[in-house]
């Protein structure tokens, strides 16, 4: 007999079991990972292992008897800082419920006594517990003090003084709370709160002070100014990343404020006495930025300079502004902004020197912006003459532009043009000295000497221009003022693109020297106004400039080539006013570009002026036909003269790299042409035509010949077919037949000669001749004998390509085939497609889908099969 043991001891016999398979698995599943990290590739230096003994635990590509360190237990912060915010909270929400709720209930002494004895014991619990070293704890209540301190506030106004100001109380009370906890947080410096808070109670006194006594704007204006500079003494000396974060956001916010006042009570001003006062608020405000720049690190020091220079423009602008008209009051603070540069080589930190000199651009760029858009209407203007084509010549420039535009409110927009255009001018061309005096505060290399002469040419070409405009002069002056300046700028543009210009040249001399001194200085340890080093300021500015001039058009011929096009398109629109004009300005158009085309050197800016010579002239040959009385259709033709000479030029130029692009130019002519001809199907075929001999005139030259000729073939079949459409013919095989059968005769022929050669070239076209116009006409024909016809010989040309393994037989013949059977299959699909349920048709294509899934790789090898299969064949 067995021993059959109680149920309490088997089970634990039974768990015991239990555990020793569980450790005898883990220690398994231990050792196969370890042997299939060793058996896997291992680095050069990596260490050598040994087996370990059996029976251990060990981690894999662990060496042997490492045993690995144990993570300290890391503290859960997150999970406490959870629970001190929703207590704070809590106890938050208590105290502003007992304030609002149970305040009422409680006499005079009830209330003090509660609130003193709550608020004392708020602001004394975190000095005990940063004894004992909980300090989120004391931030908690640190946090409910501060709430407490606010209700209490509250509380002295509601109940102690009802009657007193709003305002007035608020001013007190935030200075009283300021102090209060500037104290408390110098008392416990441990504490990140109470600064920051004694910070944000600051900005309020002098604002709602001034605010409660009815003071000015002005007024307001000093408060405002006082309370940023305190913010920034505290940013700059304040103690703690939050005291400074909250200084710094307070004097963004305040200083911005006390400019936005000084500048609207300057703009608002009625005479220059009246803008003295704003001015001299914003002009110490531009001191006290400076003075803070000075100390600041240098992002910061930038950008006190930088708002020191606007308040200073800003001020002096606005003195000067009183004392002027309306429509001169933005040339006069541009005066104001390049005077900015006199500080240049004043004792400034070198920072401070930069934002100093982008205020100065900044201002420069205002008035830019507001003078620009009068060139844009003087520009776009003229579009406005092409629905009224030769409908005579306007009374003036003003007339042909538009009167949308405040011609007299831009009277001074000419003189900011030229006042920028000068000073740009005058940098490019004394760019040495420049760079000397610029030394201490950038260092300008070549890219921006040849950007201050490229703005200077299109600045003082829009400034011309819009002076026209404001002037009012007669139409045949602005006519023949804007053809000088296309012209000019062509002239610049040819004389300019042969390579770099001499002030580059000079400008990197100048850098050079520049590096050379700031060498010096740094070596010598010397800095601007003795506060900051500048070593090495333009020691990089010669090679990158340099390379960059070298070897192509300077940036003043880019942007004369750029301005002459441009211009050039807004004068042919202006033109078309008057029939004389659009004739007069396009031929000047045409010989100006062609010229400037045959005396420039480089390849891209060569290109860029013959193809606009070609659009003019295509222009021009449009505008014979509207002379000539043509309809459209009818002057399709005529526009091919241009195109036909296009393409007898590329045979003069040949392998010249500016041929491409003026036979593509006349191309884009050829284009316009054929739209023009598309809705008369007779001149279609005709333009057609006419094309396909261009096509087949370039196809002559060799190098020409692969697109070409391809090209001419296409462009004569379509205008056959055409012509056959334009005259109604309905039996295309009488024709195409003739032609077929002596193509496929030449491609057997070839194909005996060559048997290389591909089944494309030699049977493709006689086939297509065919094919391609009798499967069009026979799908919408009704009848049931040329579908037939049809069919069985693509099906006959089909079979032969696949016995002959020739791929243009194979593919012409199977696609018309298929489309044929389409075509006389359709009816009967749609009528069986009505038939069927709903549901049917998507149930069968998720079937199809599923099958082609699940034989997903079969049917690409399949079609990898095929392809290759077609690819063998010719």
């Amino acid at each position: 007999m067995e021993h059959v043991p109680p149920p309490a001891e088997e089970l634990a016999l039974l768990d015991r079991e239990l555990a020793q398979l569980d450790a005898r698995r883990a220690q398994l599943l231990t050792r196969r990972a370890w042997l299939v990290a060793a058996l896997q590739p291992k680095a050069p230096d990596a260490p050598r292992w040994s087996t370990p003994p059996l029976g251990h635990g060990w981690a894999p590509a662990q060496p042997w008897g490492a045993v690995p360190k144990a993570a300290k237990p890391s503290a859960p912060r997150s999970a406490q800082n959870v629970l001190l915010t929703l207590g704070g909270l809590l106890l938050t929400v208590a105290a502003v419920a007992f304030t609002l709720v149970s305040w009422g209930s409680m006499g005079i002494g009830g209330r003090a006594a509660v609130l003193a004895l709550v608020t004392v014991a708020a602001l004394a619990a975190p000095a005990l517990l940063l004894r004992r070293k909980l300090a989120a704890t004391a931030e908690a209540l640190a946090a409910l003090a501060l709430v407490l301190t606010l209700l209490d506030a509250y509380a002295i106004h509601a109940v102690a003084t009802p009657d007193a100001d709003g305002l007035t109380f608020t001013a007190i009370a935030s200075a009283v709370l300021a102090a209060l906890w500037a104290a408390y947080g110098l008392a416990l410096g441990k504490l990140h709160l109470p600064l920051p808070a004694a910070v944000f109670f600051a900005q309020w006194p002098l604002l709602l002070g001034a605010w409660a006594a009815g003071a000015p704007a002005l007024v307001v204006g000093w408060a405002l100014l006082a309370t940023a500079v305190v913010d920034g003494a505290i940013a700059l000396r304040g103690k703690g990343l939050g005291v400074r974060v909250t200084a710094g956001i307070g004097l963004v916010v305040m200083g911005s404020a006390t400019l936005l006042t000084g500048l609207g009570e300057s703009l608002t001003a009625g005479s220059p006495l009246g803008a003295v006062l704003p001015g001299l608020l914003l002009l110490t405000a531009a001191v006290a930025a400076l003075a803070g720049a000075w100390r600041a690190p240098s992002g910061y020091a930038q950008l006190g300079g930088a708002v020191a220079g606007l308040a200073a423009v800003a001020a002096v602008g606005g003195v000067l502004r009183a004392a002027v008209p309306g429509a001169w009051h933005v040339p006069v603070y541009l005066l104001c902004g390049p005077a900015l540069l006199s500080v240049v080589r004043a004792r400034l930190p070198r920072t401070a020197g930069r934002g100093v000199l982008l205020a100065s651009g900044a201002v420069v760029a205002g008035a830019l912006v507001w003078a620009l858009p009068g060139v844009a209407a003087v520009l776009l203007g003229p579009v406005q003459l092409v629905a009224e084509v030769w409908a005579g010549a306007p009374d003036g420039f003003r007339g042909a532009l538009g009167e949308a535009m405040a011609w007299s409110e831009l009277a001074a927009a000419p003189l900011v043009l030229a006042v920028v255009a000068g000073g740009l001018g005058a940098a490019y061309r004394r760019w040495p000295t420049l760079v000397r005096l610029a030394a201490p505060l950038a260092s300008p290399g070549v890219k921006a000497c040849d950007a201050a002469g490229a703005g200077a040419l299109a600045l003082g070409w829009g400034a011309v221009l819009l002076a026209a405009a404001t002037l009012g002069v007669p139409y045949p002056v602005a006519v023949a003022l804007e053809t000088v300046l296309v012209a000019g700028l062509l002239a610049v543009a040819v004389l300019g693109a042969g390579g770099r210009q001499a002030g580059a040249g000079a400008a990197d001399a100048a850098a050079a020297g520049v590096g050379a001194t700031g060498a010096a200085g740094s070596g010598s340890g010397g800095a601007v106004g003795g506060s900051e080093p500048y070593a090495g300021t333009a020691s990089a500015g010669p090679s990158a400039g340099g390379a960059a001039g070298r070897g192509g058009p300077s940036a003043v011929a880019v942007t004369a080539l750029v301005l002459a096009v441009g211009g050039a398109v807004s004068l042919g629109l202006l033109s078309l006013a008057a029939e004389a004009a659009t004739y007069a300005v396009l031929g000047a158009l045409t010989v100006l570009f062609a010229g400037a085309a045959l005396r420039t050197r480089p390849v891209v800016v060569q290109a860029v002026l013959a193809v606009a010579a070609v659009v003019w002239g295509t222009a021009l040959t449009g505008c014979v036909a509207g002379s000539l009385g043509l309809a459209p259709h009818e002057a399709a033709p005529l526009l091919l003269v241009v195109p036909a000479v296009t393409v007898l030029l590329g045979a003069r130029l040949r392998n010249h790299p500016v041929a491409l692009p003026v036979e593509l130019a006349g191309g884009l002519g050829a284009l316009v042409a054929i739209g023009l001809a598309a809705p008369r199907a007779p001149f279609l075929a005709l333009v057609l035509a006419l094309c396909g001999v261009l096509a087949a005139g370039a196809a002559v030259r060799p190098e020409r010949r692969p697109v070409a000729g391809y090209l001419a073939a296409v462009l004569f079949v379509t205008a056959t077919w055409v012509r056959l459409a334009a005259s109604e013919v309905s039996a295309p095989e009488a024709y195409t037949l003739p032609v077929t059968v002596p193509a496929l005769v030449i491609g057997a022929l070839r194909r005996r000669k060559d048997p290389e050669a591909s089944s494309w070239t030699a049977y493709g076209p006689g086939l297509g001749v065919t094919l391609l116009p009798s499967l069009a006409v026979a799908w919408g024909d009704p009848d049931w004998p040329r579908p037939l016809l049809l069919g069985a010989a693509a099906l006959v040309i089909t079979l032969l390509g696949a016995k002959y393994r020739l791929q243009a037989p194979l593919l012409l013949g199977g696609a018309v085939l298929a489309l044929v059977t389409l075509h006389e299959l359709a009816p009967y699909v749609v009528q069986v497609a009505g038939a069927l349920p709903r549901w049917l048709p998507p149930a069968l294509a998720g079937l199809l889908l599923l099958a082609v899934g699940a034989t997903y790789e079969q049917r690409l090898r399949d079609a990898r099969k095929l392809k290759d299969m077609l690819g063998r064949m010719r």
